[in-house]
């Protein structure tokens, strides 16, 4: 488990402690933030099949005004028509990009998201957006928005977090290939947290 001792503070060491030792739900999320809050950001369509990785880097690298073509950001992620290889890239090309050293890599190993690792998501969140860092996350398989509609991407996907709501509760993802043609969607953050299950998101 990745656990950012200096730049969270003790509380979020004990956020994250109580939810292993007790397994459970943590709603709290980091003080004085908003309850709520979405980033600017320029949103592009990806521009091939396989281009998921860079166009969701890319959002994000726009939310903290940093401008990069498609290309020139698949060629930082060494994404090939297989793909982005893992959520590990992203956190690299978005510090690189970036030129800061804020994100890293967190995984959610197992089949669904355990108590704790929610508690996680929701927490690096509320933490990331309210101090203006997209999170990019790779997920797999089926999930299903706040509206009812249903987003299945069965060989995986990444996508840009771009604000929340509820104190976390609920992720605004901004989406490269939303088969529903706006580009974005809102989802509960549990749900986010298993469809992220077996890959991993950069925060």
């Amino acid at each position: 488990m990745s656990v950012r001792i200096l730049r969270h503070g003790s509380l979020r060491i004990l956020a994250v402690l109580l939810a292993v030792l007790g397994g459970l739900l943590i709603t709290a999320t980091p003080s004085q933030a908003a309850p709520s809050k979405v980033l600017n950001y320029q949103f592009q369509w990806q521009e091939n099949y396989y281009y998921c990785g860079p166009a969701a880097t890319r959002i994000a690298l726009t939310g903290r005004g940093q401008y990069y073509s498609q290309n020139y950001i698949a060629g930082q992620l060494g994404t090939t028509t297989n793909g982005t290889n893992s959520a590990a890239d992203t956190t690299r090309v978005l510090n690189s990009l970036g030129r800061t050293g804020f994100y890293e890599t967190k995984w959610i190993p197992g089949n669904m998201a355990t108590p704790a690792e929610i508690s996680r998501l929701r927490w690096d969140l509320v933490y990331d957006i309210d101090r203006n860092y997209p999170i990019v996350a790779n997920v797999v398989g089926t999930a299903v928005d706040t509206d009812g509609d249903a987003h299945s991407y069965p060989g995986g996907h990444y996508l840009a977090v771009v604000g929340y709501s509820n104190d976390g509760a609920s992720a605004k993802l901004a989406d490269p290939a939303d088969a529903n043609g706006y580009g974005w969607y809102w989802m509960e953050t549990t749900r986010l947290a298993h469809w992220i299950a077996a890959r991993g998101y950069s925060a």
